[in-house]
């Protein structure tokens, strides 16, 4: 089934809901009130469906992606269940897959957010990996960098996730050592999945009750998340397929115990000059050799996609 993508982004790199005509896809931090059109800050209610744009117009219009690497088959552009086929997920095994974008220069942001990066394609990849997995793991700064709310994906979207034996919408994984969130963020108090919160054992013991009508609290190491416990207890909980999304410090993390076992990288055509950091950052660890999954463009974008060897 071929969906189309005629669909709002409750939340992460790419904002609330779209705010570009006929695109079907979200700008940063932006949400469209239906009745006016009109754009605020992403600090109000989680937007309801009108306004979206009309049935089938995102599919028209949405940016085609061609197969660079490996060479054979279709050369034609690539249909939704073309991307999602590339990005597989094992039967009955754990997969943590990192998604990110980046400058040519190796700038993780553009004007202070991820979002501004990436194009209608990268949009369109996004949305696609929330397809491929149980969870999303987004660290605590990320969150509010990016302007998370409410994790959802479009109908659509939905079931697509369904025909693969998953929940409708993918629950949200939130990585954080203090817990300084309002348990009545739309963030929580809204989702669709009630979402998890991975902190310490200390900040679970002592923040860890006022969260307990929104979410799930596990606690994990002292001082800093063990976060080798927290993939294998999530794995525990069915949630096996988990795609991080960020931020830089949290794919530190994750890298030094080795637990990231896919990286799928957006290089935007872009230099975007000294100042921002890289897709990681934190203590160094063990160098990694990983191998070439594939290579697929869209106008001058690059989408490139690493796994274990």
């Amino acid at each position: 089934m071929q969906s189309d993508m005629a669909c709002w982004r409750a939340s992460g790199r790419y904002g609330w809901r779209s705010a570009v005509p006929g695109s079907g896809y979200v700008r940063p931090g932006l949400r469209v009130e239906p009745s006016t059109g009109s754009s605020t800050a992403n600090n109000g209610p989680v937007p309801t469906t009108e306004g979206r744009p009309p049935h089938g117009s995102a599919q028209r219009d949405r940016p085609a992606l061609h197969r660079l690497w490996p060479a054979g088959g279709d050369p034609g552009p690539l249909s939704d269940d073309d991307i999602l086929a590339a990005y597989p997920t094992p039967d009955g095994d754990s997969l943590l897959r990192v998604n990110f974008v980046s400058s040519v220069d190796g700038s993780v942001t553009l004007k202070g957010r991820s979002g501004t990066l990436g194009g209608a394609a990268d949009r369109r990849v996004f949305h696609l990996l929330r397809v491929a997995c149980d969870a999303v793991m987004v660290a605590a700064g990320t969150i509010r960098i990016e302007q998370y709310g409410p994790l959802g994906v479009a109908e659509p979207l939905q079931r697509m996730r369904q025909e693969q034996g998953r929940t409708p919408d993918p629950v949200l994984v939130i990585v954080t050592r203090r817990l300084v969130f309002d348990p009545n963020h739309p963030l929580f108090a809204q989702a669709p999945q009630r979402p998890v919160i991975v902190t310490t054992e200390d900040t679970r013991a002592e923040a860890g009750d006022r969260f307990s009508k929104v979410a799930d609290v596990l606690g994990f190491g002292s001082g800093d998340v063990d976060l080798t416990a927290a993939v294998a207890a999530l794995a525990a909980r069915g949630l096996r397929h988990v795609l991080c999304e960020g931020g830089p410090h949290l794919l530190g993390s994750l890298l030094v115990p080795d637990l990231v076992d896919e990286l799928c990288l957006t290089l935007a055509p872009k230099l975007v000059g000294p100042g921002p950091g890289r897709i990681v950052a934190g203590a160094p660890g063990p160098v990694r050799d990983l191998a070439l999954g594939h290579v697929f463009a869209s106008g001058d974008e690059l989408f490139l996609r690493y796994v274990r060897p």
